[in-house]
């Protein structure tokens, strides 16, 4: 009986884990970078499904949307001044930083979920910041001071973001997002999870991608700089010294 009764038990909870289905798509897959590129925005587009049994939730729905843009090696140093001149001190590196992070939220992450969760399964972008995987030195204590001066560095430029309304509700059961992407956003792959809650308990997650792309003369020397790293050094050196030739003859006075 005990046996059946677990059985019983994990039934139901599969069932009510399976009560609502998420689909979620991107407006746009691919945004091609040209000299004329200023920054654009993506919209996210999710409808949320109930089978027949499911009762409507009196709470309703919240939805959290983090994306994260291509891994990149990153160093943090500390400045101080000694005498006339600034130097480097303590360094923290960050091997695996997305260079782009945006989390956009229905409402306050804080009333959505709780920090314990929040903390677990890294939503919001303090809780992804302060997480364990991303950096693999020092300990948590120690190395704050330089997490936050990632996210501050990142911020100014437009790179790391939170909007708790960044998610906004057409009907209960659809929602829209639009994702930010400032003109300093690097070429690459960006993921896009998007996370559906109810009652600070997570329902379901989607994750999905879109590129960065330069095209044009941009794309032509990005691969060229590349693939042909000692040529594309020789030709910008000669173009220097023949750019600097030709404006001492222009400007030389006999």
């Amino acid at each position: 009986m005990r046996a059946l009764w677990f059985l019983l038990a994990a039934l139901v909870s599969m069932s009510s884990a399976s009560a609502e289905t998420l689909i979620t798509s991107l407006s746009n897959h691919r945004v091609l970078i040209n000299s004329n590129y200023t920054g654009t925005s993506i919209a996210v587009f999710g409808a949320i499904e109930r089978d027949a049994q499911t009762v409507a939730r009196a709470t309703g729905y919240d939805v959290v949307v983090t994306v994260r843009g291509p891994r990149q090696f990153l160093v943090v140093r500390e400045r101080q001044r000694v005498g006339p001149v600034w130097i480097n001190q303590e360094q923290q590196k960050f091997p695996q930083a997305p260079a782009y992070l945006s989390v956009l939220t229905s409402r306050a992450i804080d009333e959505i979920t709780s920090i314990q969760l929040r903390q677990r399964q890294r939503i919001g972008l303090r809780a992804i910041i302060n997480s364990p995987t991303f950096t693999n030195e020092r300990g948590e204590g120690a190395d704050r001071d330089f997490r936050e001066a990632l996210y501050r560095l990142k911020a100014q430029e437009g790179l790391y973001l939170e909007d708790e309304r960044g998610v906004t509700f057409l009907t209960p059961n659809l929602f829209r997002a639009s994702i930010p992407l400032p003109a300093t956003a690097p070429p690459g792959e960006y993921n896009v999870e998007v996370t559906l809650f109810a009652d600070t308990v997570i329902l379901a997650s989607t994750i999905t991608h879109f590129e960065l792309v330069k095209t044009g003369f941009e794309e032509q020397v990005g691969s060229v700089a590349r693939d042909w790293s000692l040529f594309y050094g020789l030709a910008t050196a000669l173009i220097a010294i023949f750019f600097g030739w030709l404006a001492n003859m222009i400007f030389r006075r006999d």
